[in-house]
Protein backbone atom coordinates (compact mmCIF):
# COMPACT_ATOMS: atom_id res chain seq x y z
CA UNK A 1 0.00 0.00 0.00
CA UNK A 2 1.32 3.36 -0.58
CA UNK A 3 1.09 5.99 1.74
CA UNK A 4 1.40 9.61 1.95
CA UNK A 5 3.99 10.89 5.30
CA UNK A 6 2.33 13.05 7.65
CA UNK A 7 5.27 14.36 9.90
CA UNK A 8 4.67 14.00 13.46
CA UNK A 9 6.75 16.93 15.59
CA UNK A 10 8.57 14.76 18.28
CA UNK A 11 11.03 11.69 18.71
CA UNK A 12 10.11 8.67 20.03
CA UNK A 13 12.49 5.50 21.49
CA UNK A 14 9.49 3.18 20.32
CA UNK A 15 9.30 2.63 16.64
CA UNK A 16 5.62 3.56 15.96
CA UNK A 17 3.59 5.45 13.63
CA UNK A 18 0.22 6.07 13.30
CA UNK A 19 -2.32 5.19 10.36
CA UNK A 20 -6.18 5.71 9.98
CA UNK A 21 -7.95 2.71 11.49
CA UNK A 22 -9.85 1.78 8.54
CA UNK A 23 -6.37 1.52 6.35
CA UNK A 24 -5.10 -0.79 9.16
CA UNK A 25 -8.28 -2.83 8.54
CA UNK A 26 -7.78 -2.91 5.05
CA UNK A 27 -4.49 -4.27 5.01
CA UNK A 28 -5.37 -7.05 7.74
CA UNK A 29 -3.02 -5.03 10.16
CA UNK A 30 -4.30 -5.77 14.18
CA UNK A 31 -2.58 -4.65 17.37
CA UNK A 32 0.93 -5.20 17.59
CA UNK A 33 1.68 -6.49 13.78
CA UNK A 34 4.32 -4.62 11.96
CA UNK A 35 4.59 -2.57 9.16
CA UNK A 36 7.25 -2.35 6.78
CA UNK A 37 8.20 1.11 5.40
CA UNK A 38 10.14 1.33 2.29
CA UNK A 39 11.70 4.69 0.55
CA UNK A 40 14.02 3.92 -2.30
CA UNK A 41 16.74 2.02 -0.68
CA UNK A 42 16.21 2.55 3.08
CA UNK A 43 13.62 0.44 5.04
CA UNK A 44 12.59 0.37 8.68
CA UNK A 45 9.64 -1.93 10.68
CA UNK A 46 7.42 -0.27 12.85
CA UNK A 47 3.86 -0.64 14.74
CA UNK A 48 1.75 0.96 13.27
CA UNK A 49 -1.44 2.67 16.21
CA UNK A 50 -4.93 3.28 15.11
CA UNK A 51 -4.85 7.06 14.98
CA UNK A 52 -7.39 9.96 14.00
CA UNK A 53 -4.72 12.28 13.80
CA UNK A 54 -4.03 11.11 10.24
CA UNK A 55 -6.65 10.75 7.42
CA UNK A 56 -7.06 8.03 4.78
CA UNK A 57 -4.06 7.29 2.81
CA UNK A 58 -1.64 8.60 5.09
CA UNK A 59 0.96 7.64 7.72
CA UNK A 60 1.76 9.67 10.80
CA UNK A 61 5.51 9.64 11.77
CA UNK A 62 7.87 10.63 14.22
CA UNK A 63 11.01 12.97 12.88
CA UNK A 64 13.18 10.48 14.14
CA UNK A 65 11.83 7.43 11.74
CA UNK A 66 11.38 10.39 9.16
CA UNK A 67 15.23 11.16 9.58
CA UNK A 68 16.74 7.59 9.17
CA UNK A 69 13.96 7.00 5.87
CA UNK A 70 15.06 10.30 4.74
CA UNK A 71 11.71 11.35 3.62
CA UNK A 72 9.61 14.33 4.12
CA UNK A 73 6.02 15.47 5.07
CA UNK A 74 3.66 14.72 2.38
CA UNK A 75 6.19 12.35 0.29
CA UNK A 76 4.71 8.61 -0.83
CA UNK A 77 5.78 5.64 1.17
CA UNK A 78 5.35 2.09 0.59
CA UNK A 79 4.07 0.16 3.58
CA UNK A 80 4.08 -4.40 3.62
CA UNK A 81 2.63 -6.16 6.30
CA UNK A 82 5.04 -8.44 7.48
CA UNK A 83 4.54 -11.21 10.26
CA UNK A 84 5.65 -11.14 13.96
CA UNK A 85 9.57 -12.37 14.36
CA UNK A 86 10.38 -16.02 15.83
CA UNK A 87 11.52 -14.32 18.45
CA UNK A 88 7.98 -13.61 19.71
CA UNK A 89 7.69 -17.37 19.89
CA UNK A 90 11.60 -18.27 21.59
CA UNK A 91 9.57 -15.67 24.63
CA UNK A 92 6.14 -17.68 24.89
CA UNK A 93 8.40 -20.77 25.35
CA UNK A 94 10.33 -18.90 28.50
CA UNK A 95 7.65 -18.21 29.47
CA UNK A 96 6.70 -21.71 29.65
CA UNK A 97 9.54 -22.65 31.24
CA UNK A 98 11.44 -24.27 29.00
CA UNK A 99 15.19 -23.98 28.44
CA UNK A 100 16.47 -21.76 25.28
CA UNK A 101 18.84 -22.42 22.92
CA UNK A 102 21.11 -20.55 22.06
CA UNK A 103 20.50 -19.42 18.48
CA UNK A 104 17.32 -18.62 20.00
CA UNK A 105 18.63 -16.40 22.59
CA UNK A 106 20.97 -14.89 19.89
CA UNK A 107 17.61 -13.91 17.87
CA UNK A 108 16.28 -12.37 20.45
CA UNK A 109 18.70 -10.13 21.69
CA UNK A 110 19.37 -8.93 18.29
CA UNK A 111 15.59 -8.75 17.60
CA UNK A 112 15.76 -6.08 20.57
CA UNK A 113 18.36 -4.27 19.06
CA UNK A 114 16.85 -3.92 15.65
CA UNK A 115 13.91 -2.87 17.59
CA UNK A 116 11.76 -5.32 16.03
CA UNK A 117 10.41 -6.49 19.19
CA UNK A 118 7.14 -4.26 20.42
CA UNK A 119 7.11 -2.73 24.38
CA UNK A 120 4.65 -5.86 25.15
CA UNK A 121 6.96 -8.04 23.89
CA UNK A 122 9.93 -6.95 25.41
CA UNK A 123 8.31 -6.88 28.84
CA UNK A 124 7.09 -10.14 28.60
CA UNK A 125 10.83 -11.29 28.36
CA UNK A 126 12.31 -9.85 31.17
CA UNK A 127 9.33 -11.27 33.21
CA UNK A 128 10.11 -14.76 32.13
CA UNK A 129 13.42 -14.10 33.22
CA UNK A 130 12.31 -12.54 36.59
CA UNK A 131 9.32 -15.31 36.91
CA UNK A 132 11.44 -18.66 35.51
CA UNK A 133 14.92 -17.41 35.23
CA UNK A 134 18.00 -19.17 32.82
CA UNK A 135 20.65 -21.51 33.50
CA UNK A 136 24.22 -20.77 33.05
CA UNK A 137 24.13 -21.74 29.30
CA UNK A 138 21.31 -19.20 28.74
CA UNK A 139 22.88 -16.69 30.70
CA UNK A 140 26.08 -17.46 28.85
CA UNK A 141 24.42 -17.15 25.49
CA UNK A 142 22.46 -13.71 25.83
CA UNK A 143 26.27 -12.14 27.36
CA UNK A 144 27.73 -13.48 24.45
CA UNK A 145 24.58 -12.04 22.08
CA UNK A 146 24.78 -8.74 23.90
CA UNK A 147 28.54 -8.66 23.34
CA UNK A 148 28.25 -9.53 19.51
CA UNK A 149 25.15 -7.46 18.49
CA UNK A 150 27.46 -4.49 19.33
CA UNK A 151 30.51 -2.58 19.09
CA UNK A 152 33.84 -3.91 21.39
CA UNK A 153 37.20 -2.45 21.82
CA UNK A 154 40.17 -4.16 21.56
CA UNK A 155 43.54 -2.98 22.52
CA UNK A 156 46.69 -3.75 20.90
CA UNK A 157 48.88 -3.58 24.28
CA UNK A 158 48.72 -3.19 27.89
CA UNK A 159 46.58 -5.12 30.31
CA UNK A 160 43.27 -3.62 30.45
CA UNK A 161 40.78 -3.83 34.00
CA UNK A 162 37.61 -2.61 34.75
CA UNK A 163 35.32 -2.40 37.61
CA UNK A 164 31.30 -2.11 38.36
CA UNK A 165 29.21 -1.63 41.47
CA UNK A 166 25.63 -3.34 41.00
CA UNK A 167 24.24 0.19 42.34
CA UNK A 168 21.77 0.83 45.67
CA UNK A 169 24.05 2.84 47.33
CA UNK A 170 23.84 7.21 47.11
CA UNK A 171 27.39 8.71 46.53
CA UNK A 172 29.25 5.87 45.38
CA UNK A 173 31.23 8.43 43.23
CA UNK A 174 34.78 5.60 43.96
CA UNK A 175 35.24 5.31 40.36
CA UNK A 176 36.49 9.24 39.90
CA UNK A 177 39.21 7.96 41.93
CA UNK A 178 39.56 4.04 41.20
CA UNK A 179 40.12 4.62 37.45
CA UNK A 180 42.94 7.69 37.79
CA UNK A 181 44.85 5.57 40.50
CA UNK A 182 45.04 2.66 38.56
CA UNK A 183 45.69 4.28 35.62
CA UNK A 184 48.45 5.79 37.14
CA UNK A 185 50.04 2.41 37.76
CA UNK A 186 50.32 2.10 34.08
CA UNK A 187 47.13 -0.40 33.20
CA UNK A 188 44.40 0.55 31.04
CA UNK A 189 40.71 0.89 32.58
CA UNK A 190 38.60 2.26 30.09
CA UNK A 191 35.41 2.52 32.32
CA UNK A 192 31.89 3.13 30.74
CA UNK A 193 29.33 4.06 33.28
CA UNK A 194 25.70 4.57 33.48
CA UNK A 195 23.93 7.05 34.21
CA UNK A 196 20.99 7.60 37.20
CA UNK A 197 17.86 5.84 36.79
CA UNK A 198 16.42 5.42 40.25
CA UNK A 199 19.37 6.97 42.09
CA UNK A 200 20.50 10.44 42.71
CA UNK A 201 23.30 10.32 40.52
CA UNK A 202 25.15 7.56 38.29
CA UNK A 203 28.72 7.78 37.71
CA UNK A 204 28.24 9.21 34.20
CA UNK A 205 26.03 12.21 35.64
CA UNK A 206 28.75 12.84 38.02
CA UNK A 207 31.95 12.81 35.67
CA UNK A 208 29.63 15.16 33.44
CA UNK A 209 30.21 18.30 35.52
CA UNK A 210 34.04 18.04 34.69
CA UNK A 211 33.92 16.78 31.47
CA UNK A 212 32.47 15.36 28.01
CA UNK A 213 31.26 11.67 29.04
CA UNK A 214 29.33 11.18 25.53
CA UNK A 215 32.09 9.61 24.04
CA UNK A 216 32.39 6.98 21.20
CA UNK A 217 34.22 4.13 20.72
CA UNK A 218 36.64 5.42 19.01
CA UNK A 219 37.43 8.31 21.79
CA UNK A 220 37.84 6.08 24.30
CA UNK A 221 39.99 3.94 22.85
CA UNK A 222 42.25 6.96 21.54
CA UNK A 223 41.87 8.42 25.22
CA UNK A 224 42.17 4.85 27.30
CA UNK A 225 45.77 4.61 25.47
CA UNK A 226 47.14 8.11 25.76
CA UNK A 227 46.40 8.43 29.36
CA UNK A 228 45.55 5.13 30.59
CA UNK A 229 41.77 5.56 31.73
CA UNK A 230 38.68 6.83 30.87
CA UNK A 231 35.08 7.47 32.01
CA UNK A 232 32.46 7.99 29.99
CA UNK A 233 28.89 7.56 29.61
CA UNK A 234 28.43 3.87 27.95
CA UNK A 235 24.57 4.91 26.42
CA UNK A 236 26.31 7.50 23.72
CA UNK A 237 27.99 4.36 22.46
CA UNK A 238 26.83 1.17 20.71
CA UNK A 239 28.29 -1.14 23.44
CA UNK A 240 25.84 -3.69 24.36
CA UNK A 241 22.96 -1.83 23.20
CA UNK A 242 20.35 -4.48 24.01
CA UNK A 243 21.36 -3.87 27.93
CA UNK A 244 19.93 0.19 27.62
CA UNK A 245 16.40 -1.23 25.83
CA UNK A 246 15.80 -4.17 28.25
CA UNK A 247 16.69 -1.41 31.19
CA UNK A 248 14.11 0.76 29.77
CA UNK A 249 11.32 -1.73 30.21
CA UNK A 250 12.76 -3.31 33.74
CA UNK A 251 12.21 0.58 35.90
CA UNK A 252 8.84 0.86 35.13
CA UNK A 253 8.27 -2.80 36.88
CA UNK A 254 11.14 -2.17 39.85
CA UNK A 255 12.53 -5.40 38.37
CA UNK A 256 15.93 -6.74 38.02
CA UNK A 257 16.14 -10.09 36.95
CA UNK A 258 19.48 -12.10 38.00
CA UNK A 259 20.12 -13.33 34.44
CA UNK A 260 19.94 -9.54 33.18
CA UNK A 261 21.96 -8.26 35.70
CA UNK A 262 24.69 -10.82 35.25
CA UNK A 263 24.54 -10.23 31.22
CA UNK A 264 24.35 -6.32 31.50
CA UNK A 265 27.06 -6.14 33.74
CA UNK A 266 29.47 -9.25 31.97
CA UNK A 267 28.79 -7.59 28.34
CA UNK A 268 29.62 -4.43 28.53
CA UNK A 269 33.19 -5.55 30.44
CA UNK A 270 33.88 -8.11 27.84
CA UNK A 271 33.26 -5.15 25.25
CA UNK A 272 35.59 -3.28 26.33
CA UNK A 273 38.60 -6.15 26.47
CA UNK A 274 39.19 -6.04 29.85
CA UNK A 275 40.88 -8.77 31.25
CA UNK A 276 40.96 -8.50 35.16
CA UNK A 277 37.59 -7.45 36.51
CA UNK A 278 36.14 -5.94 40.02
CA UNK A 279 33.09 -6.47 40.89
CA UNK A 280 31.64 -3.91 43.71
CA UNK A 281 28.41 -5.57 45.23
CA UNK A 282 26.93 -3.31 47.91
CA UNK A 283 25.38 -5.07 51.21
CA UNK A 284 23.49 -3.86 53.69
CA UNK A 285 19.86 -2.33 54.55
CA UNK A 286 18.79 -0.11 51.94
CA UNK A 287 21.13 -1.54 49.26
CA UNK A 288 20.12 -4.08 46.35
CA UNK A 289 21.55 -6.95 48.17
CA UNK A 290 20.22 -7.00 52.03
CA UNK A 291 22.28 -9.71 53.27
CA UNK A 292 25.83 -11.92 52.80
CA UNK A 293 24.55 -14.80 52.05
CA UNK A 294 23.09 -13.58 48.73
CA UNK A 295 25.74 -11.06 48.39
CA UNK A 296 28.06 -14.46 48.32
CA UNK A 297 25.40 -15.99 45.99
CA UNK A 298 25.47 -13.51 43.59
CA UNK A 299 29.52 -13.20 43.79
CA UNK A 300 29.66 -16.83 42.68
CA UNK A 301 27.53 -16.26 39.59
CA UNK A 302 29.51 -13.53 38.75
CA UNK A 303 32.66 -15.75 38.83
CA UNK A 304 31.32 -18.50 36.96
CA UNK A 305 30.20 -16.19 34.43
CA UNK A 306 33.42 -14.77 34.29
CA UNK A 307 35.31 -17.85 33.61
CA UNK A 308 33.39 -18.88 31.06
CA UNK A 309 33.41 -15.81 28.76
CA UNK A 310 37.31 -15.67 29.07
CA UNK A 311 37.35 -13.21 32.25
CA UNK A 312 38.94 -13.15 35.63
CA UNK A 313 36.72 -11.74 38.28
CA UNK A 314 36.87 -11.07 41.66
CA UNK A 315 34.08 -9.70 43.33
CA UNK A 316 34.19 -7.59 46.43
CA UNK A 317 30.89 -7.68 49.15
CA UNK A 318 30.80 -4.29 50.25
CA UNK A 319 29.30 -2.06 53.03
CA UNK A 320 26.30 -0.88 51.73
CA UNK A 321 24.12 -0.10 54.74
CA UNK A 322 24.84 4.13 54.31
CA UNK A 323 25.82 6.29 51.62
CA UNK A 324 29.55 6.43 50.67
CA UNK A 325 31.46 9.51 51.59
CA UNK A 326 28.77 12.54 52.34
CA UNK A 327 28.23 14.39 49.16
CA UNK A 328 25.05 12.70 47.17
CA UNK A 329 23.97 14.42 43.87
CA UNK A 330 26.00 15.04 40.44
CA UNK A 331 28.13 18.26 41.76
CA UNK A 332 28.09 18.05 44.92
CA UNK A 333 29.99 14.58 44.39
CA UNK A 334 32.57 15.43 42.15
CA UNK A 335 33.07 18.31 44.75
CA UNK A 336 33.73 15.89 47.28
CA UNK A 337 35.70 13.29 45.34
CA UNK A 338 38.18 16.34 43.60
CA UNK A 339 38.52 17.74 46.92
CA UNK A 340 40.00 14.30 48.27
CA UNK A 341 42.35 14.05 45.85
CA UNK A 342 43.43 17.51 45.94
CA UNK A 343 43.88 17.41 49.95
CA UNK A 344 44.83 14.11 50.05
CA UNK A 345 42.34 13.23 52.42
CA UNK A 346 38.40 12.89 52.58
CA UNK A 347 35.60 10.53 54.24
CA UNK A 348 37.36 7.17 55.17
CA UNK A 349 34.11 5.35 53.10
CA UNK A 350 34.89 7.04 50.16
CA UNK A 351 38.84 6.52 50.61
CA UNK A 352 38.49 2.67 51.75
CA UNK A 353 35.93 1.34 49.49
CA UNK A 354 38.57 3.39 46.56
CA UNK A 355 41.67 2.00 48.01
CA UNK A 356 40.09 -1.73 48.47
CA UNK A 357 38.74 -1.65 44.68
CA UNK A 358 41.69 -0.46 43.11
CA UNK A 359 44.09 -2.71 45.13
CA UNK A 360 42.27 -6.26 44.29
CA UNK A 361 42.97 -5.00 40.33
CA UNK A 362 46.75 -4.25 41.16
CA UNK A 363 46.67 -7.73 42.41
CA UNK A 364 44.91 -9.34 40.19
CA UNK A 365 47.17 -7.88 37.53
CA UNK A 366 50.24 -9.05 38.93
CA UNK A 367 51.53 -5.37 39.98
CA UNK A 368 51.14 -4.94 43.87
CA UNK A 369 51.01 -8.04 46.30
CA UNK A 370 49.60 -5.81 48.76
CA UNK A 371 47.48 -3.87 46.47
CA UNK A 372 45.23 -1.66 49.05
CA UNK A 373 48.70 -0.04 50.42
CA UNK A 374 50.00 0.70 46.66
CA UNK A 375 46.95 2.18 46.19
CA UNK A 376 46.75 4.59 49.20
CA UNK A 377 50.50 5.15 48.55
CA UNK A 378 49.85 6.41 44.96
CA UNK A 379 46.78 8.68 46.47
CA UNK A 380 48.66 10.07 48.91
CA UNK A 381 51.66 11.10 46.50
CA UNK A 382 49.67 12.99 44.37
CA UNK A 383 49.56 10.40 41.36
CA UNK A 384 45.45 9.86 41.40
CA UNK A 385 45.25 13.28 41.52
CA UNK A 386 47.74 14.37 38.56
CA UNK A 387 45.86 11.53 36.38
CA UNK A 388 42.91 12.73 37.06
CA UNK A 389 43.08 15.93 35.82
CA UNK A 390 44.99 14.28 32.81
CA UNK A 391 41.95 12.11 32.15
CA UNK A 392 39.31 15.48 32.66
CA UNK A 393 41.37 17.22 30.03
CA UNK A 394 41.20 14.36 27.49
CA UNK A 395 37.69 14.16 27.88
CA UNK A 396 37.37 18.16 26.80
CA UNK A 397 36.56 19.04 30.56
CA UNK A 398 38.39 22.44 31.84
CA UNK A 399 38.23 22.07 35.82
CA UNK A 400 41.10 22.24 37.38
CA UNK A 401 40.05 22.75 41.30
CA UNK A 402 37.13 21.47 43.58
CA UNK A 403 36.46 25.67 44.29
CA UNK A 404 35.20 25.51 40.90
CA UNK A 405 32.67 23.58 40.75
CA UNK A 406 28.88 25.05 41.42
CA UNK A 407 26.70 23.65 43.65
CA UNK A 408 22.83 24.64 44.08
CA UNK A 409 22.27 28.10 45.80
CA UNK A 410 19.27 27.11 47.54
CA UNK A 411 20.03 25.35 50.76
CA UNK A 412 18.33 24.32 54.05
CA UNK A 413 19.99 22.75 56.80
CA UNK A 414 18.83 20.18 59.17
CA UNK A 415 19.54 20.15 62.78
CA UNK A 416 19.63 17.77 65.55
CA UNK A 417 16.32 18.09 68.24
CA UNK A 418 18.54 16.35 70.83
CA UNK A 419 21.52 14.52 72.04
CA UNK A 420 22.15 11.11 71.30
CA UNK A 421 24.22 9.37 68.55
CA UNK A 422 23.05 8.46 64.86
CA UNK A 423 22.01 4.78 64.33
CA UNK A 424 20.85 4.80 60.57
CA UNK A 425 21.20 6.89 57.25
CA UNK A 426 18.36 5.73 55.44
CA UNK A 427 19.29 5.14 51.53
CA UNK A 428 16.42 5.02 50.22
CA UNK A 429 15.06 8.38 51.94
CA UNK A 430 18.71 9.74 50.96
CA UNK A 431 18.29 9.29 47.11
CA UNK A 432 14.44 10.12 47.62
CA UNK A 433 15.18 13.90 49.42
CA UNK A 434 18.14 14.04 46.53
CA UNK A 435 15.89 13.74 43.61
CA UNK A 436 13.27 15.95 45.29
CA UNK A 437 15.55 18.94 44.98
CA UNK A 438 16.15 18.32 41.51
CA UNK A 439 18.94 15.87 41.02
CA UNK A 440 20.30 14.56 38.94
CA UNK A 441 18.75 16.37 36.28
CA UNK A 442 20.08 19.64 37.78
CA UNK A 443 23.87 19.03 38.48
CA UNK A 444 23.76 21.06 41.52
CA UNK A 445 21.30 19.75 43.54
CA UNK A 446 21.82 16.86 46.07
CA UNK A 447 22.74 16.09 49.76
CA UNK A 448 25.61 16.53 52.43
CA UNK A 449 25.02 14.51 55.01
CA UNK A 450 27.15 15.67 58.29
CA UNK A 451 26.60 13.17 60.40
CA UNK A 452 26.70 9.59 59.83
CA UNK A 453 26.12 5.76 61.27
CA UNK A 454 27.99 6.07 64.94
CA UNK A 455 28.53 9.74 65.12
CA UNK A 456 27.43 11.36 68.33
CA UNK A 457 25.47 14.72 68.06
CA UNK A 458 24.73 17.15 70.32
CA UNK A 459 21.51 18.89 70.07
CA UNK A 460 21.25 21.50 67.60
CA UNK A 461 24.11 20.00 65.50
CA UNK A 462 23.69 19.81 62.12
CA UNK A 463 22.65 16.60 60.37
CA UNK A 464 22.47 17.34 56.62
CA UNK A 465 22.09 20.05 54.39
CA UNK A 466 20.04 19.81 51.26
CA UNK A 467 21.40 21.94 47.71
CA UNK A 468 18.75 23.35 45.51
CA UNK A 469 19.20 25.25 42.15
CA UNK A 470 15.61 25.82 42.34
CA UNK A 471 13.75 27.62 45.48
CA UNK A 472 10.68 25.90 44.61
CA UNK A 473 12.55 22.16 44.71
CA UNK A 474 14.23 22.93 47.72
CA UNK A 475 10.95 23.69 49.32
CA UNK A 476 9.73 19.97 47.82
CA UNK A 477 12.85 18.60 49.27
CA UNK A 478 12.39 19.90 52.32
CA UNK A 479 8.89 18.68 52.80
CA UNK A 480 10.07 15.54 51.72
CA UNK A 481 12.83 15.22 54.45
CA UNK A 482 10.07 16.01 57.23
CA UNK A 483 7.99 13.35 55.75
CA UNK A 484 10.29 10.72 55.25
CA UNK A 485 13.54 11.86 57.56
CA UNK A 486 16.84 9.90 56.47
CA UNK A 487 18.54 10.29 59.74
CA UNK A 488 17.82 8.52 62.98
CA UNK A 489 19.16 9.76 65.87
CA UNK A 490 18.65 8.02 69.00
CA UNK A 491 19.70 8.52 72.72
CA UNK A 492 23.21 6.24 73.58
CA UNK A 493 20.64 4.30 76.06
CA UNK A 494 18.46 2.16 73.67
CA UNK A 495 16.94 0.13 75.90
CA UNK A 496 16.60 -1.21 80.58
CA UNK A 497 16.35 -4.65 81.19
CA UNK A 498 15.11 -5.42 83.39
CA UNK A 499 13.18 -2.41 83.17
CA UNK A 500 12.99 -0.37 86.27
CA UNK A 501 9.57 -0.29 88.65
CA UNK A 502 9.01 2.56 91.19
CA UNK A 503 7.86 0.80 94.52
Amino acid sequence: MIFKVRLIPVKMNEFYGFANEEDLKEIGIIHGDRLKLVKGSKSITIFPQPSQIVARGEIGIPINIAEELKVKDGEEIKAFPISRPKSVEYIRKKLSGKKLSKDEIYEIIEDIVNNSLSEIELTAFVVSNYLVGMDFDEIEWMTRAMIETGETISFEKGIVVDKHSIGGVPGNKISLIIVPTVASAGLLIPKTASRAITSASGTADTMEVLANVNLSVEEIKEITERVGGVIAWGGATNIAPADDKIIRVEYPLSLDPKPQLLASVMAKKGAVGAKHVVIDIPVGEGAKISDMKRGRELSSDFVELGRRLGLNVTCAITYGGQPIGRAVGPALEAKEALKAMEERKGSSSLLEKSFGIAGILFEMAGIAMNGYEYAKELFMKGKTHEKFLEIVEAQGGEIRRSEEIMVGENTHTFTASFEGAVVAVRNKAIVKIARAAGAPKDKGAGIVIHKKKGEVVKKGDPLFTIYAEKDWKLQNAVETARSDFPIIVSGMILDRYPSFKVM
